[in-house]
């Protein structure tokens, strides 16, 4: 990978060497504020590589998100690699009905599929399973689509874990 081929972290509030930093809300460690649904002032295949975690479920599933992955793929180079991380709508579903949560995990739960709504941006318009996420994969013109179980490179809500069970479904793609 050029050292000049851009590594783009989306909704990421945390620093690392290598990547740069696109949140629709201003912070310290935000390179780029703006809205991952218009990628407009980055290039045709300027990024080797795009990390999402937790924000494609705040997307519209009619247009906002079918339109915001071909702006992925769009910025991607060629054989460039998409990183999403989203909550798993089917792993919520089954653990929300789980017998022995109590309320308050059962509440957690109901956060992460309609957002915590502390915030204008923080509400869940989409709950995705990894068959729906690989059919608008398929449809945006990636290709090589697996479920993977993390990706190690940042410490966000991808590992995130309700009564020792992983809710992230972490998915890896190629332009």
């Amino acid at each position: 990978m050029a050292d000049d081929t851009l590594r783009l972290h989306i909704g990421g509030r945390e620093t690392k060497d290598g990547w740069k930093i696109l949140n629709v809300q201003p912070g310290q460690a935000v390179d780029y504020v703006g809205d991952c649904r218009d990628l407009s002032d980055f290039a045709d295949a300027s990024a080797a590589e795009i990390y999402v975690s937790h924000v494609l479920e705040h997307l519209g599933y009619l247009d906002e998100l079918p339109e915001t992955l071909a702006g992925f793929r769009r910025v991607l180079v060629a054989g460039g690699k998409l990183m999403i991380s989203v909550p798993d709508f089917e792993v919520l579903c089954r653990l929300f009905l789980h017998p022995e949560l109590d309320v308050e995990q059962r509440f957690t739960i109901m956060r992460m599929a309609f957002g915590g709504q502390t915030d204008a941006f923080d509400y869940h318009k989409v709950g995705l399973t990894f068959e729906f996420l690989e059919d608008y994969l398929t449809v945006a013109g990636f290709r090589d689509i697996e479920r993977v179980d993390g990706f190690g490179l940042f410490d966000d809500d991808s590992t995130l874990e309700i009564g020792g069970v992983a809710i992230s479904l972490n998915v890896a793609a190629a332009k």
